[in-house]
């Protein structure tokens, strides 16, 4: 096994791998950007490299730094984590011919599946069904709008236009009618073009209300491959997830979709040579019927849940596979056990539009107890960069049932306060008390309509308010005979998490 790893990436999944790598004896290395030198990842590994300015291109994605730190610190493996180069075929490939393992798949799959075209014509031809679209990318141009109106008028709208090389949706447009769709082309095409360095994008016949649904997938160097069950995805907001969940209350009613999305998913990732851990991405509707999105590359944000529903370290699983090992169980032994939600605890004010909230955490209470995990990157005293994405932590948990599930994340979330910036719970809260998500009515437009309702989302007071309401009850609790003393723990929630009620009232 490996003696020490890098982790090109920062936050809560940087210490993620470091935990792992821990209970493996294998040594850390972390690097970060001048915005993070005091970051918790940079305590937490045993050794730290800075890459260079805040910018992400003069530091997290500079591979040439990445691989300088690699050999100065003489490191076996190279971990990306999510995001940033996670999915650069480019970088898995240099990060191989510097002699480092990538602890992912190899190169050619990464670029086979990274082109949301080839991937469809990958999976195709793997047998997996697809969504009607547009065979090739399409550049902005007038052949290519073209092209766009040709294939709009033959399936019918609604489509939708997405970027080749997309993702985190961007250069995504949903087009209702035929004069939209060349303004919405362009957006899509400049937005792509600023975001990934390929402005070409393709069309596919919207799936209307359908549920996102995802497969998590492993497979060794030896050829062996399994899938180990479905997260739900369907909870969005401009295409980005908000909450995930397994398993899917749609497969729950119908299980024998698990099976049949399971085959599928490892269809499409055989077609395309892959090893290592991978997300095969469907959409789906009530009848039973699923057609292959896209293949995420790489560890997903969301993958703990799938974590809790089968007791496997996915982490663990990566690097054992990486370092050559074959996968330690078959598909017939793999057993999905109760239900996990997440929730992506981000630095933003679902009040206020969703804006950045930037800023030094000043107060950090953080949820514990049964069932509930916190994969967190914060600490108080921390400032909160506005460089990076605004993601803090993922709260996740696990019950035996859904419906509990949902109950341990309400109290786990009313436990969670972060004071002197604002964050997204309030809309978790409001979210897991909706009837519609309850029942597991769910689709990808489901928060978008949710979020309509001006009654939603009262104005949270702010954060300094918060923090002299926990301050006074401290000191309550400080003065008050022992006998009779009130913890903290024992008032009402809104009281100490910031919550929507008048705290000083």
């Amino acid at each position: 096994m490996f003696q020490k790893v890098l982790i090109a990436n920062r936050g809560e999944i940087a210490l993620r791998i470091i935990r792992t790598l821990r209970e493996m004896g294998i040594r850390s290395v972390a690097v970060y950007s001048d915005a993070d030198r005091a970051a918790l990842h940079v305590r937490k590994a045993d050794e730290a490299a800075r890459l260079g300015p805040a910018p992400s291109r003069e530091s997290y994605l500079n591979v040439q730094r990445i691989l300088d730190v690699a050999r100065l610190h003489n490191v076996d493996a190279i971990h990306p984590g999510y995001g940033f180069l996670s999915e650069n075929a480019e970088f898995a490939q240099a990060c191989t011919d510097a002699g480092f393992v990538f602890i992912g798949p190899p190169a050619s799959a990464i670029a086979a599946m990274g082109s949301k075209t080839a991937a469809r014509r990958i999976a195709r031809d793997g047998g997996a069904p697809v969504v009607p679209g547009t065979e090739e990318g399409l550049p902005a141009s007038p052949e290519g709008r073209a092209a766009a109106e040709m294939f709009a008028r033959t399936a019918g709208f609604p489509v939708m236009l997405k970027a080749v090389a997309g993702g985190g949706g961007k250069g995504m447009r949903r087009v209702d009618r035929a004069e939209d769709l060349a303004a919405s082309f362009d957006s899509a095409s400049s937005e792509a073009l600023s975001a990934f360095g390929d402005g070409r994008v393709y069309l596919e016949k919207l799936v209307e209300n359908a549920r996102h649904i995802e497969i998590q997938i492993f497979g060794d160097q030896h050829g062996n491959m399994v899938h180990l069950g479905e997260r739900e995805c369907s909870v969005q907001r401009r295409h980005q997830k908000v909450i995930e969940e397994s398993p899917s209350p749609l497969i729950a009613l119908k299980p024998e979709m698990r099976q049949q999305m399971g085959e599928a998913a490892i269809k499409a990732a055989r077609a395309a040579g892959y090893f290592n851990a991978g997300t095969v991405e469907f959409l789906a509707d009530n009848n039973g019927n699923f057609y292959f999105l896209e293949m995420n590359t790489r560890l997903q944000v969301e993958h703990p849940v799938t974590e809790l529903v089968t007791g496997l370290d996915l982490v663990r699983l990566q690097l054992e596979i990486a370092d050559g090992a074959r996968l330690p169980f078959t598909q017939d032994q793999i057993e999905l056990r109760g239900a996990a939600v997440e929730c992506r605890i981000y630095a933003e004010d679902p009040a206020n539009n969703f804006m950045p909230s930037p800023g030094r955490i000043t107060q950090l209470a953080e949820p514990s107890g049964p069932g509930v995990r916190l994969d967190s990157g914060i600490y108080p005293g921390w400032n909160v960069p506005l460089d990076y994405d605004p993601m803090l932590s993922k709260l996740i948990v696990w019950a035996d049932t859904r419906e509990h599930a949902i109950e341990r994340m309400l109290r786990a979330l009313g436990e969670y306060h972060i004071g002197g910036i604002r964050s997204n719970i309030p809309l978790f809260e409001a979210i897991l008390r909706d009837p519609a998500f309850r029942q597991g009515d769910l689709h990808t437009g489901y928060l978008d309509a949710l979020l309509k309702d001006p009654r939603l989302l009262d104005p949270a007071p702010a954060p300094e308010l918060a923090a002299i309401a926990a301050a006074a009850v401290a000191a309550h609790t400080k003065r008050a005979p022992a006998d009779k003393a009130q913890s903290a723990s024992s008032l009402p929630s809104r009281w100490l998490s910031g919550g929507r009620e008048d705290l000083l009232r």
